[in-house]
Parts: structure tokens; C-alpha cells; sequence
């Protein structure tokens, strides 16, 4: 998954979400790296990762894409879904979307000592920028051809992935509306608070 859903998974833990945004930015064991928290929420972030890529719903949205895109199409899906996500917010969370784009920056930059230098580097694009402007096609075309140049170094056709979204977007909408309650349910069961085990407070529209 990509950084929105990755944060909107998160739950109300602070800790959790610096963890959840940093997994694709810290790689290896985690014993003594980080604290509690944050250490749950990396291990978090990669579970959901290891839920979506095996997910049917997924599966079916990779197989909607031409295969000359070759092993990105799950990174366009990635990014498809978040864009989904963004455009269709107030059907899964209570908070304003401008709103908790603002409180996760907030909480990242009160946890800035634990980020890693990549991520701390991005932070201010992807608050100010990217993550504003995931629910318009345009805002996701505009990141595509950002990962495109600057991403990645093999040669890659992620430019032509906002036409690939148009050209199938109703069926690629439809398998978000049936993957994400699933990841959600997912999510949740693994969301624990020290305090509470059993009550996890969270974001996520009943």
C-alpha cells in the first residue's frame, strides 16, 4: 500500500502511525531500534503490505492493467488505491481529510529524532503536495511522472499510468470498495494498545 493508506490504518496510536509511514523506509530487525510503539507500527505497515499483495481484490486490479507494465502494476494499484481512497474519504472516516493530513504532520515532525533521513527529506512534499492532491486524476498523474524521473532508475512506464487508471476506473473503483473493508478488518485486528488489548480507538467510519 502506498503512504495514505498506510497512515489512515493507523488508528488514533501516534507512535503507530510514525511506524506505519517509516516500514518502507527501515529494512531488517527491529529489536532495540526503535521504541514500542513505533517498532509496532512498522511491523504493522508490513503486514498490511503482506495482506494486500496476496488479496484477491488486489489481484484482480493488477490483472485490469497491461501486463507490458511488468511488476509495477502493483505500484500503480499502490497508488490507484490511495488516490480511491482520498476521492471517496468521507465514506470511510469522520475526520476531514484536510484534517488528518494535519495532524500527521504534526505527529511525525514531534517524532522527527526516529525518522529516517529519507523520509524526513520527503515529508515536506508529501504533506504540502502529493498527498493534497491524490483525489484528482491530475494529482496522481503528477506523481507518477515524479516517480517515474526521479524514483527510479531503470526505464519504466509509470508516466502512462494515469491512463491506464482512467481507462479502467470504474472496475479498478470497484475492487477498492471490496478490498478495503477487508483490509480494514485486517488492520484492526492487529491494532493493539498497550493499555487496552481488547479496545483499540481508531478513525475508521462504522
Amino acid at each position: 500500500m502506498n503512504f495514505l493508506t498506510h497512515l489512515f490504518l493507523s488508528g488514533n496510536t501516534p507512535e503507530i502511525l510514525v511506524g506505519n509511514l517509516m516500514g518502507d523506509f527501515v529494512k531488517g530487525g527491529l529489536d532495540g531500534r526503535f521504541p514500542p510503539g513505533i517498532k509496532q507500527g512498522i511491523l504493522l505497515h508490513r503486514e498490511i503490505d503482506a495482506f494486500s499483495v496476496k488479496n484477491d481484490h488486489f489481484l484482480r486490479s493488477k490483472r485490469r492493467l497491461d501486463q507490458s507494465f511488468g511488476h509495477y502494476r502493483g505500484v500503480l494499484i499502490d497508488l490507484f488505491y490511495d488516490h480511491f481512497l482520498a476521492a471517496h474519504w468521507k465514506d470511510y472516516a469522520d475526520v476531514p481529510y484536510h484534517v488528518f493530513i494535519s495532524d500527521a504532520w504534526r505527529i511525525l515532525r514531534a517524532h522527527k529524532e526516529f525518522l529516517p533521513d529519507r523520509l524526513k527529506h520527503i515529508m515536506p512534499f508529501m504533506f504540502r503536495n502529493w498527498l493534497p492532491s491524490y483525489s484528482t486524476v491530475g494529482g496522481i498523474a503528477a506523481t507518477l511522472r515524479r516517480m517515474s524521473r526521479f524514483r527510479l532508475k531503470r526505464p519504466n512506464r509509470l508516466s502512462e499510468g494515469a491512463e491506464a487508471l482512467n481507462k479502467n476506473y470504474g472496475e479498478l473503483y470497484n475492487d477498492f470498495r471490496k478490498f478495503l473493508p477487508e483490509l480494514i478488518a485486517f488492520s484492526e485486528s492487529k491494532l493493539i494498545v498497550a493499555n487496552n488489548k481488547d479496545k483499540e480507538a481508531n478513525i475508521f467510519k462504522k
